[in-house]
């Protein structure tokens, strides 16, 4: 049997809109996985709330692995240990907490339970309900922040014309050391340089010794695109933001509340 591989999102793909996973989705992966075939996660989450998720989904078999903070962290989840890790700089995340603080905009980090910030936000508030994890306010982020975290997370749900003057003014800074990208309008993604979730498709498929042409990711969103173009199939779903359906191969017909991910699965996984 040839082993394939299927890396896909959660928001907005294999999630209905509710944050659930549909009857077809959950059957045609366990029928994937039955087969000898292999079920990635790739997400923006951070590892605590991609574990919280994908054990609700029923992603902790054998043959289950998670890309977590966009490629930061590589987790298998049946054996429940890391394969792979690339952290920001103490220092460098220090410095970006403060600047974000100076421009009063909202910014986040993590550390292995909660969710960090320097200060209570309705941002912070909203984005820990959504990831099913607590939150901890830094009152001194150079005494408490005490690990070099994955990943950091600015946000403004309505001026995102302020997350790009961060983007330029801070980020673009740290060239060689950070990449940032949005994951939708008002998410700016920061993570060490090369890290995406591109990059998580082609390491993960080296270390499993699968071919790059039995690979297949299904995406919707900006931090997508990068994996939808590294697998050898980039299956869009018909849901997707605007401009992203140019980055893949294959669109799907039915869209993330109706069995998206299983259509996948069954034209290119279950051959």
């Amino acid at each position: 049997m040839n082993t394939r591989i299927l890396f896909t999102d959660l928001d907005g793909t294999l999630l209905c809109d509710d944050n659930t996973i549909s009857q077809g989705n959950r059957a045609a992966i366990d029928e994937a996985l039955a087969a000898g075939h292999k079920i990635v996660a790739a997400t923006g989450r951070p590892l605590p709330s991609a574990r919280i998720q994908t054990e609700r989904l029923g992603l902790n078999q054998k043959g289950c692995y998670a890309i977590t903070y966009n490629g930061g962290l590589i987790y298998d989840l049946y054996r429940q240990e890391t394969l792979f890790e690339k952290p920001v700089s103490r220092s460098t995340a220090l410095a970006l907490l403060e600047a974000a603080s100076a421009r009063n905009l909202h910014i986040q980090t993590y550390s292995d339970t909660h969710v960090l910030s320097c200060r209570e936000t309705p941002e912070l508030i909203k984005y820990s309900a959504h990831a099913l994890l607590p939150y901890q306010i830094l009152i001194d982020p150079s005494a408490e922040l005490k690990a070099e975290p994955h990943k950091l997370l600015a946000i403004d749900y309505n001026d995102h014309e302020k997350l790009l003057a961060y983007q330029r003014d801070v980020i673009e800074n740290y060239s060689g050391e950070l990449t940032s990208f949005f994951s939708n309008d008002y998410f700016l993604e920061i993570v060490p340089h090369g890290i995406d979730k591109g990059f998580a498709v082609k390491w993960l498929c080296n270390f499993l010794g699968i071919p790059i042409e039995h690979s297949v990711a299904a995406g919707d969103a900006q931090n997508d695109i990068a994996m939808l173009e590294a697998a050898h199939i980039g299956a869009v779903m018909c849901n997707a933001f605007p401009g992203i359906k140019e980055h893949g191969n294959y669109v799907t017909k039915a869209d993330n509340n109706h069995d998206g991910v299983a259509e996948i699965i069954r034209k290119f996984i279950l051959l």
